[in-house]
């Protein structure tokens, strides 16, 4: 494939941008005709099941004579007969490849077998010895102390303006705490799959996948070089993912598993479904984290001085470094500010990706520290974000394009009924229950990737093919791609034929950091206005254009961030300490909204998603063996629906050309961002008992 042409692309006039279309793929997933990963229908496919480890560090020797006697196992691979890799600097990634065991659940042997019964019964069969060693496997605020290169997405570790200790020295308050957040797991309704077939054609050897995924050309870039192939000979496909929430947005060890189990299974396909049970083990997860919060202030609440200093976790097999502290950075006006990460390098599998990594319980942290500053100086918390609203990015200098932080504080209000809220804790209740309501900003980062590119061509009857290898991971990227393809080519929804979820169209970047509509849908209005400039407002059918996006010099010129304000009603029972959130609201400022109904669904899912983390979700490790125990959607608790109430999202009317074409700026984390937070001050304000640490359980409200 030839380089596409560079194209700065004109900001779009919105037709179909901003009304409610319906979604392209409703009616394939509503009669259950969308295929996912492990349904594409295949001749006689062999099924893959994963033996695993139970110690945290030490060797393994596999024995499969059991296995292989089992009339329905055709081969078992381990370290001793799997196919050897060309690159094994990805140490998730590099399985089977000699007996170190680095965490308990690592990928030992795959059974593979005719049926998925004789695979699961085949794995029950294989022996695995183990000499156990020496391991650490908790995190402790005494072992974290590794300082990364880096935090994701490149950050830096470390930053430190001004005079932070004189500062606080001199202030008049001083807030100096340590906030905690649980291990957490994504849990998408699709559990990690993949289908894997090695083929052999006069090009050579080749590899094509399909995957649950949230980047297809992200799965192919990553595996090529590790199996020894040029990236175009591994196809990846991803028609319909039921989910991710981050973990899908790199492979996992399961992908190449299934590469490994291809490769020798004679040009057969292979399927290898992962249970709930192993994604706790194999899929990532949110790392816990704990944030030592130091603020500074005057009577008057305008803060002098910000620290905040994040200990967290890594494995030893692949660093992954979360950004914590880095949305503190930017939020509020203090002329001392310094922010830290250290990690502890552990015996444990890797963590990575889930929704508003970083942010989430960055921002737990810092508005917990922000509602007590306002406690501290007799101030409504509203009143003394107001007064800490900074004119500039703290960070980096720049203008913010559009910050409308306060505005979004303000709506929120009026609509939340803030102003008859009293100022004293504890001062409300409703028979058993003690009431409080809280609230909280919300922040996230707009981001472009780069690397993306479209590609239009009229079709026979009339329409248009628009290309680009995004994925949609259900939350509707495919329906606002439709609509942004249509208003860039000035025509209707329904001439519009988007191909898009296959690493053989254009390049796109991964469904993750609330970049994909931006990215993606830059370089469809390209590759639109490429077309046009090529061939005219009336083109015949079989004409093309392929086009990748430039941004312009302005962009570099403004700090692109979207903003929020959360507010929650919670009570606690003043005997057993339950705590229920009746009322759940945010309001954003995120640029234009492509489709409302798409978007309010995705504002509605991260506020239940923080809610959720605020009241209920927390892996829970064993100390010994660093494995989680809590497994499975049993033990692993999520709000279901008796928890979720009432819940409302509202957003500024407003569009940022500046940054994208289409005037928007990515919505899919922010929702989930200071959730947490606005419930825990709400708990608060509901007894006056200040809990620093979420999930938010109810021994924590009782005497």
């Amino acid at each position: 494939m030839t380089n596409p042409p560079e194209v700065h692309p004109e900001p779009l006039r919105a037709r179909l941008m901003g009304t409610a279309l319906e979604r392209v793929d409703a009616a394939e997933k509503v009669t259950g005709l969308a295929t996912y990963a492990v349904e594409h229908p295949v001749e006689a496919p062999l099924w893959a099941w994963l033996v695993q480890s139970t110690v945290a560090r030490g060797r393994v020797a596999v024995d499969a004579t059991e296995a292989l006697d089992h009339p329905g196992v055709v081969a078992v691979l381990d370290h001793t007969n799997a196919p050897k890799l060309e690159d094994t600097s990805n140490g998730e990634l590099a399985i089977l490849q000699d007996d170190r065991i680095a965490f308990r659940g690592q990928i030992v042997a795959v059974v593979l077998a005719n049926s998925s019964e004789a695979a699961r019964e085949g794995a029950r069969l294989v022996r695995i010895e183990q000499d156990a060693e020496d391991a650490e496997v908790e995190l402790r605020a005494d072992n974290a102390t590794y300082r990364p290169d880096k935090v994701n997405p490149a950050s830096e570790t470390d930053t430190d303006q001004g005079d932070v200790d004189a500062a606080l020295a001199s202030a008049e308050v001083v807030i100096d705490q340590t906030y905690r957040t649980a291990y957490e797991h994504n849990n998408p309704l699709e559990p990690h799959a993949t289908e894997a077939r090695w083929y052999s054609d006069d090009s050579g050897d080749g590899l094509m996948l399909h995957d649950s995924t949230q980047g297809v050309h992200s799965v192919a870039k990553a595996l090529a070089p590790m199996l020894g192939l040029e990236q175009e000979r591994v196809r990846v496909s991803a028609p319909y993912v039921g989910g991710g929430f981050g973990s899908k947005g790199e492979p996992h060890a399961h992908v190449m598993a299934a590469a490994l189990a291809a490769r020798t299974a004679q040009g057969r396909a292979v399927r290898l479904a992962v249970t709930r049970q192993q994604m706790f083990a194999l899929t990532g997860y949110r790392t816990a984290t704990i944030s030592h919060v130091r603020l500074g202030a005057d009577r008057e609440g305008r803060l002098t001085a910000i620290e905040h200093q994040v200990q967290e976790q890594t494995s030893r097999l692949r660093e992954f470094a979360e950004q914590t502290a880095v949305p503190t950075r930017m939020m509020y006006a203090a002329p001392n500010r310094r922010t830290g990460h250290r990690l502890a390098v552990l015996d444990v599998a890797v963590p990575s990706w889930m929704r508003a990594p970083g942010e989430e319980p960055g921002m737990f942290a810092g508005e917990v520290a922000m509602d007590e500053l306002a406690e501290a100086c007799g101030l409504d918390p509203i009143e003394v974000r107001r007064r800490n609203e900074p004119s500039v990015d703290p960070e980096t200098g720049r203008p913010f394009d559009n910050r409308r932080l306060l505005e979004c504080l303000d709506r929120g209000a009026e609509r939340f009924g803030w102003s008859d809220r009293p100022r004293e804790a504890r001062r409300v209740t409703d028979g058993e229950w003690r009431v409080g309501t809280g609230v909280a900003s919300s922040t996230y980062p707009a981001y472009i990737q780069s690397g993306n590119a479209a590609r239009v061509e009229t079709l026979p009857d009339g329409r248009y093919a628009v290309s680009i290898g995004s994925v949609d991971i259900g939350t509707g990227a495919r329906t606002a791609l439709t609509q942004i393809a249509a208003d860039a080519l000035g025509v209707d929804a329904e001439r519009i034929e988007l191909r898009m979820a296959d690493s053989s169209l254009p390049p796109a970047s991964v469904a993750g950091g609330s970049s994909g509509t931006s990215s993606w849908g830059s370089a469809i209005a390209a590759a639109a206005q490429q077309f046009r400039s090529d061939h005219g407002d009336e083109p015949a059918a079989g004409l093309r254009s392929e086009a990748a996006p430039v941004r312009g010099a302005e962009a570099d010129q403004f700090a692109f961030h979207s903003f929020g304000a959360v507010f929650a009603e919670v009570r606690v029972h003043r005997y057993t300490g339950e705590v229920r959130v009746p009322r759940l609201l945010g309001v954003y400022s995120v640029g234009r909204i492509i489709n409302p109904t798409t978007a309010r669904s995705q504002f509605l899912g991260g506020l239940v998603m923080g809610m959720s983390a605020a009241l209920f979700e927390e892996s829970v490790r064993d100390p010994r063996f660093g494995h989680v125990v809590t497994q499975d959607l049993a033990t692993y608790h999520v709000a279901a629906h008796a928890d979720v109430a009432g819940v409302e999202a509202d957003w500024l009317e407003e569009e940022t050309p500046a940054f994208t074409p289409m005037g928007s700026r990515g919505i899919g984390e922010i929702g989930i961002v200071g959730t947490a937070a606005a419930v825990a001050n709400a708990a608060s304000h509901a007894t006056g008992i200040r809990v620093r640490s979420i999930p938010l359980t109810a021994d924590r409200f009782l005497p």
